[in-house]
């Protein structure tokens, strides 16, 4: 794996798509999207999250995104996306993204994501699980 990935402790890949490219003939600025999703939700799932969010009610919400794109992708193309929670308090946290391109060998972009404790249960702002605190901890190799 690339040294830029390295502090991403949850790292994809995906194909770029043909029909990713917009009539500019490079990747169109909303896939990105997609891509911190599919990471964001790679990571969630290796918090167990769905597991805990049944049992609290307590689950992540999506509260503002970002994108820094720095250099334009093309089909064919593999993209590796990392994320790691860079910022965390009572009830929220902050996700950086980035996309490598082994065909470019350089960062494509880079954003961030704001994710809110939310009670759906309720319908309301909450704070953050200890239990899911821990385990961002464990995953992030942060120590106590």
């Amino acid at each position: 794996m690339n040294d830029i990935l390295k502090p991403y402790p949850v790292v994809i890949s995906i194909p770029v798509a043909w029909g990713e490219m917009d009539a500019f003939q490079h990747v169109n600025n909303v896939i990105y999207f997609k891509y911190f999703e599919s990471v964001r939700i790679a990571y969630f799932e290796r918090l167990d999250m769905m597991n805990l969010m049944e049992k609290t009610g307590i689950g992540p919400i999506l509260a503002s995104t970002q994108c820094r794109y720095k250099i334009p992708l093309t089909y064919p193309d593999t993209v590796s996306i990392g994320t790691r929670v860079s910022d965390m308090k009572d009830d929220r946290f902050v996700m950086d993204y980035i996309v490598y391109s082994p065909k470019l060998r350089t960062v494509a972009a880079e954003g961030e994501g704001l994710i809110v404790a939310y009670d759906y249960r309720k319908g309301s702002k909450a704070h953050l699980p200890e239990e899911l605190k821990q385990r961002i901890k464990t995953l992030e190799g942060i120590a106590e």
